[in-house]
């Protein structure tokens, strides 16, 4: 290991995060800017990606006010950024419109029309799936929320800034882009659009049959990279902006799952980690390329060299939270009194705290935009259960975070399942990995040891500080668990076993027999 640090850039939907990481894995300071969430009619999401650049820039002069910034102390700079996002970019490299993001779904009626044929099977044609599976080891979505749907609907939707695009950069790579001056993508930000053969981990590339069989131009994608190769010199205009020497090796970095799976230090045989943010995820770094088409779980590419991760998500998680605090609790509406406070985290926590475990059988579901992983059902929807007239806010507040670990329960047996083996603990990392009574909820209803590592908020700008410090050669891969610490560990407790497996039965049975009655009422979403 080597000494320095790692300027890693962090791009989230809700704004970018700047961190200096030392090249041993220690986050020595941190600042944040927000950005602005555009939406429109039919599904749109959208950002600026000026905006991006506006709110890195402020970002990086906040921490520039760290006693701990040292310039000359930087040895890289590497991206981390939200995935599964589509940015249009002319021939100057200038962006054309707004960025389109991972959750825009005006694509879906085009995805849909790609995937299907004569005989579909859940809305694909089993020879097309067939073939994206067997070379890229998943599928197109039926949504539209990949970079497939996006390029897509531009086709059909937006014909000039399609014709006018010279390439379709996710949002790692445009920042990459903002910072040498090159268009290129990695290995594993490349992977949506499904157009790469991965099947040799070492010789992953765009296919022929792939691209003829998707629909995207091969001349509008970018050249491929290893997440660990070093893009380009950061250039003088972007050093300027800042406040950092030109010149600096910018590492290609990866996108925000891939560097959650590094930054969690979960690496090896058996070591997974549970993300929960607005979603959630449960993943692990495997040697093998394999697809579970019913449950949407696959292994792609990783970040690290030569490795393959599991992919899957389920689809809110924190976000649940999110909607208790602003459309149940704080509504700004007629009974809407102030806004909530900043601790109203803490609050709940603390509330959902004074509830006995299992929350005196009240149940709640968190799919409130549907489900992806272990059952893709867009229609179901989120709901709380055996309310009686003794039922409190801290009930519901308790329920809200057991729902959501029983639904990690479920996809956890089917990442088990992939794996052909049990995960014997977890690390948590993301914001909800802060919270000491959501970590025990989560060991007690999986049955399995929760390992909360230090300061779980900012495990992507680590872990892109971490493919910084590969890709200069600082580290090795055999070093990085060692450069992550695990701040507490939370046993279950056996004598709420039976309870949550009581539980955690009802909550399945209410899937099975409810799926019927939510596709009825949500036929037209």
């Amino acid at each position: 290991m080597g000494d320095g640090t790692i300027l890693a850039i962090d791009l989230g939907t809700s704004g970018p995060k700047v961190a200096l990481v030392s090249v041993t894995g220690l986050v020595v300071a941190t600042a944040s800017e927000p950005t602005t969430l555009i939406l429109h009619p039919g599904g749109g999401a959208e950002q600026d990606p000026e905006d991006w650049w506006r709110a890195i820039i402020a970002a990086t002069a906040k921490l520039r006010d760290h006693p701990s910034f040292d310039p000359g102390a930087i040895a890289a700079v590497c991206v981390t950024a939200q995935w599964a996002g589509t940015v249009c970019v002319d021939q100057a490299g200038e962006a054309i419109g707004n960025a389109i993001l991972w959750m825009d779904t005006r694509g879906a009626p085009d995805s849909r029309a790609l995937c299907k044929g004569w005989l579909s099977v859940e809305g694909y044609a089993p020879r097309k799936v067939a073939a994206w599976v067997r070379k890229t080891g998943g599928a197109p979505s039926l949504n539209g929320k990949d970079p497939v749907g996006h390029i897509l609907w531009l086709a059909r939707a937006d014909r000039e800034r399609y014709e006018a695009t010279h390439m379709f950069l996710e949002p790692k790579d445009y920042l990459n882009l903002r910072l040498t001056g090159t268009m290129a993508a990695s290995f594993d930000s490349i992977a949506m659009h499904w157009v790469t053969d991965n099947r040799d981990i070492d010789a992953i590339a765009y296919d022929d049959g792939l691209l003829a069989l998707t629909g995207l131009p091969a001349k509008k994608l970018p050249p491929l990279r290893a997440a660990t190769d070093i893009l380009d010199p950061l250039r003088a205009e972007a050093a300027e902006a800042l406040g950092i020497p030109k010149g600096l090796p910018v590492v290609c970095g990866t996108p925000d799952v891939q560097s959650a799976a590094v930054g969690s230090g979960a690496i090896g045989p058996a070591k997974a980690h549970l993300y929960l943010g607005t979603s959630s995820w449960i993943s692990a770094h495997v040697p093998f390329k394999k697809t579970d088409l019913l449950r949407n779980i696959a292994s792609l590419p990783s970040a690290l060299p030569g490795q393959y991760f599991i992919g899957n998500s389920q689809e809110t998680a924190g976000g649940c939270l999110n909607w208790l605090r602003d459309g149940v609790l704080f509504g700004d509406d007629a009974l809407g009194r102030h806004a909530p406070p900043d601790d109203v985290f803490v609050r709940l926590d603390a509330l959902a705290d004074t509830a006995p475990p299992g929350s005196d059988s009240v149940l709640f579901t968190p799919w409130l935009i549907g489900e992806r992983c272990p059952v893709a059902d867009e229609r179901v929807r989120g709901s709380f259960l055996n309310l009686s007239l003794s039922t409190t806010r801290a009930h519901l507040a308790r329920a809200v975070l057991e729902g959501v670990a029983y639904n990690t329960r479920w996809l956890l047996r089917a990442v088990e399942r992939f794996m052909g083996s049990p995960l014997p603990s977890l690390r948590v990392v993301g914001g909800g990995g802060r919270s000491a009574l959501w970590c025990q909820i989560h060991a007690d209803v999986l049955g399995r040891p929760i390992e909360q590592v230090r300061d779980p908020l900012t495990v992507n700008a680590l872990g892109a500080g971490l493919v910084g410090a590969l890709g200069i050669g600082a580290l090795r891969s055999d070093d990085l668990p060692g450069c992550v610490e695990v701040e507490r560990t939370f046993e279950p407790r056996a004598h709420y076993r039976e309870r949550y497996d009581d539980l955690f039965a009802a909550f399945l049975h209410h899937y099975k027999s409810s799926k019927s009655f939510f596709r009825r009422l949500n036929q037209h979403p």
